[in-house]
């Protein structure tokens, strides 16, 4: 069986996108694990798969896999894609486009200079919808870590998907590679959480690394980066516009505060169309 599907990228946080409206396929973690191999698969960060919402008010569900073969609740820049991808596949005709996702729903927009701005909706902060195990509400948390004895100062929210945002004085230097992974798997997130490294340029800019959850550190992340403003403001650091510069470019983030809804803007990039033998991938068997 041949399985239609498209590369895309957000920065350079990539994705394989599949149109579930016109084709059929079931998709186990071994089978995207299989796929997501950058060396015997098409290789990505995400898989994105664009079916039929059960939500009225929606014009498409789309799920997200991770590259270990997690499922994930949101994925912002994969947010732009989805809404790329249906736009230029003629399944969508306006520019305006409502998204259904496991976290809830969004609504994306594409401009006329080919950006895409995404409504992600009010952040989270109380620590029972992150999840966090926090007894109280707080600006910033002490989180241990029993591996190294180390205590870090982290900012906890959710912006669909939960996010630990920790202040670094270099970017370039920042452990990304060595507390990470201790992050994302911490025990006070039973989801486990996406842990961001924060650089404070000036009040408007901020530099940002991300190590995802399930798939490692990526050239951008764009929930990631409505979090690390989101925590910036709340500690005083940032104004209501900010631009992220991440490893693979930069996204424009506006948040006003309190419930209102955080604005990400920012590229979504076709690479190619493709097919693959999806007898081959659902056997667990590499390419």
């Amino acid at each position: 069986m041949m399985l239609d599907f498209c590369k895309m990228h957000g920065l350079g946080n990539d994705f394989m996108v599949v149109d579930l409206l016109r084709q059929d396929a079931q998709f186990r973690p071994d089978t995207v694990r299989a796929l997501a191999n950058r060396r015997t698969g098409v290789g990505f960060d995400q898989l994105l798969l664009i079916e039929a919402p059960s939500d009225p008010d929606c014009d498409f569900r789309y799920r997200i896999y991770n590259a270990d073969g997690s499922e994930a609740e949101h994925c912002g820049n994969g947010s732009r894609c989805i809404a790329r991808f249906v736009m230029d596949k003629g399944l969508a005709f306006g520019q305006r486009i409502r998204l259904q996702m496991a976290s809830g729903s969004i609504e994306t927009r594409i401009l006329d200079n080919g950006l895409v701005t995404v409504d992600m909706g009010a952040p989270q902060l109380d620590p029972a919808a992150i999840p966090f195990a926090a007894i109280t509400q707080a600006v910033v948390y002490p989180l241990h870590l029993a591996a190294t004895g180390q205590t870090l100062e982290i900012s906890a929210l959710a912006m669909g998907n939960p996010h630990a945002v920790l202040l670094s004085d270099d970017i370039h230097t920042a452990p990304v590679a060595a507390l990470g992974p201790l992050i994302e798997c911490h025990p006070d997130f039973p989801r486990r959480v996406n842990a961001g490294f924060m650089q404070v340029l000036n009040r408007g800019r901020i530099q940002l690394r991300v190590f995802e959850r399930g798939a490692g550190e990526t050239s951008a992340c764009g929930t990631g980066a409505c979090a690390a403003v989101v925590a910036g403001q709340l500690r005083g650091l940032l104004d209501h516009r900010v631009t992220v510069v991440l490893t693979g470019g930069e996204l424009d983030i506006e948040w006003q505060g309190g419930n209102s809804p955080v604005l990400m803007t920012g590229p979504a990039v076709t690479v190619f169309d493709g097919k693959i033998d999806y007898r081959l991938m659902s056997a667990g068997t590499s390419i």
